[in-house]
């Protein structure tokens, strides 16, 4: 069997107006071509839809149950076209994140909320992941995007990477807040809080110390960056974290109207800190999906073109 769409919508609109003459008129179509298709489908149901008694056209009780399976199918047909005009307008679809937990805790879902403010029916999944296994998820195509440290290239994901670095945070009140950079001679013996022993980050920053020949005096080891932001205002200590977790407090305590209590400055020599946008390379990924990539990568570089741009 072989139906046409054109085929039900012409059955349905000669069903819903009960003649071939207004059924044309509906379609914008002529009477033989209306009654041409009508037959046509008649041969492919092998069923006799329509009777003529006194010159009006009758349906037949098959003609009636068939009605609602044409129904059904061209409403099902309906939805489905609205559905794909809705993705191809970024109205509709699914976005899976997998994001190191320093973004998953703020910047992801800041982002995120102004990306969808506008797309009501776009439904969001976002992971917590370290950034080995974010790589693993991307290469294994189970989520659309990944927000990590950056990788190892691999033929199994594809990555847009950005240059960043640490930032060093200051409590306002102390003197090395007037510095416009911070070095290991500054921080000589100064407690500090870093990420984890295992963290580049970490192993970066204890090398700067062991280049510069002074003491590296960690008081706390963080798993992610945030919480130490805490221990800075409290005057207990300085603090080596990312671009994005320096730029989001910044950004908060300006919008809280009160005098900063920390104040973030560059770190020299450069400790590296840079991420990356990872995408699957085997599966292509949705329209909102990629929308939702080039908004991410320009949130970023407006993060490091504010911090490098303000001397932090």
């Amino acid at each position: 069997m072989n139906l046409s769409i054109r085929q039900l919508a012409t059955f349905r609109e000669v069903m819903r107006s009960g003649s071939i003459s207004e059924a044309a008129r509906t379609l914008g179509r002529t009477q033989p071509a209306v009654s041409s298709t009508i037959a046509g489908l008649e041969t492919e149901l092998e069923l006799k839809l329509f009777m003529r008694e006194q010159g009006r056209l009758v349906p037949t009780p098959e003609a009636e149950f068939f009605l609602d399976e044409a129904e059904a199918i061209l409403e099902r047909l309906e939805t489905s076209k609205r559905t794909l005009r809705g993705l191809a307008n970024r109205e509709h679809g699914q976005l899976r994140i997998a994001g190191i937990p320093e973004a998953v805790a703020d910047f992801l879902p800041n982002s995120l909320a102004q990306f969808i403010a506008d797309k009501p029916s776009v439904k969001v999944a976002l992971a917590s992941r370290t950034s080995t296994e974010i790589e693993e998820l991307i290469a294994a195509q189970h989520y659309d995007i990944g927000f990590a440290e950056t990788p190892r290239a691999r033929n199994s994901f594809d990555q847009v990477d950005f240059d960043l670095e640490c930032m060093c945070a200051i409590p306002a009140s102390d003197p090395l807040a007037a510095r416009e950079v911070i070095t290991p001679t500054e921080l000589d013996g100064y407690p500090l809080a870093l990420l984890h022993h295992e963290h580049r980050s970490h192993k970066q920053t204890l090398a700067r110390f062991r280049d510069a020949g002074v003491r590296f005096n960690q008081r706390f080891e963080l798993q992610t960056a945030s919480p130490g932001l805490r221990f800075v205002e409290a005057g207990l200590c300085a603090l080596v974290c990312d671009m994005i977790t320096a730029y989001k407090a910044q950004e908060s305590s300006r919008l809280g109207m009160g005098p900063p209590l920390i104040v973030f400055r560059p770190f020299r020599p450069r400790v590296q800190n840079s991420l990356s946008i990872l995408t699957p390379t085997h599966r292509p990924i949705s329209i909102v999906a990629r929308d939702f990539c080039n908004f991410l990568s320009s949130e970023v570089a407006s993060i490091r073109s504010a911090m490098i741009k303000k001397g932090a």
